[in-house]
């Protein structure tokens, strides 16, 4: 079984399931809830890999936002 999707078609629940780490299991910069970081897992779970690495960012030190004025 590639990823959770094939253990549920084949085993009818995801028990039986267990990621694995390939070249293709590499940590994210992007920040929790960015949409580049939920692509990111999507991906993860495609190919059948963990969703979560050790070294995926894990807070917004750097990070800036666009300020939008009030109307």
């Amino acid at each position: 079984m590639r990823n959770v999707f094939e253990a549920i078609l084949e085993c009818g629940h995801d028990e039986d399931f267990l990621p694995v780490e390939t070249d293709d299991f590499r940590p994210t910069e992007a920040p929790a809830g960015s949409k580049a970081k939920l692509e990111m897992l999507a991906d993860r779970v495609m190919k059948g890999l963990p969703l979560w690495h050790p070294q995926d960012r894990c807070d917004y030190s750097g990070l800036t936002g666009a300020v939008r004025p009030r109307e």
